[in-house]
């Protein structure tokens, strides 16, 4: 997660708008950031591993595609927030795994775009691609599942106060 990253000027054109680039780098950043942020649930033991998915050294992360929707243009001055979630649940033999992002705009309280990624797991030394490490499947997974059960929640909330709303507007009506 990269969170309240500042809109800096040098990003925003001529008219005050943040370039179109530069919402994928956001979503990089914020990769990187949700990648490294996996490692605290996992055994310490592999903290270096999941630091150096971000690197050439061994096994890798690259980005194989990143489609970008945008919602509105964000300008000057104006903060983002930016966060991932897992798309779908990978399994031991994945060798990618697909991400969406979404850029908060602060000043607007909106999303300002969404990214949706394709990540391929590379070995370098291999020069081909290789399979997530078991312990990624397993942190990976877990996210996946808690992520499910919080939309749950949020989706149960949702229809509580849907219900709310139309008993006291059928009340308001008598």
């Amino acid at each position: 997660m990269l969170t309240h990253s500042c809109v800096l000027l040098v990003n925003a054109g001529h008219d005050g708008h943040v370039n179109n680039v530069i919402y994928n780098r956001y979503a990089e950043s914020g990769r990187v950031n949700w990648t490294r942020n996996l490692a605290q649930f996992s055994d310490p033991k592999y903290e270096q591993e999941w630091n150096d998915l971000m690197t050439p050294k061994g096994v890798g992360l690259i980005l194989a595609s990143i489609r970008t929707d945008y919602k509105f243009p964000m300008t000057f001055p104006d903060r983002v927030t930016v966060l991932h979630k897992l798309v779908t649940k990978p399994d031991y033999s994945s060798d990618r795994f697909y991400l969406e992002a979404v850029m908060y705009s602060e000043q607007h309280r909106r999303p300002a775009a969404k990214c949706f990624e394709d990540i391929v797991v590379y070995d370098y030394r291999a020069a081909k691609k290789a399979p997530l490490k078991p312990y990624m499947v397993d942190v990976m997974r877990a996210t996946f599942d808690l992520q499910e059960q919080r939309k749950q929640e949020a989706e149960r909330k949702v229809s509580e106060l849907q219900a709310f709303v139309k008993v006291e507007d059928s009340a308001g009506a008598a």
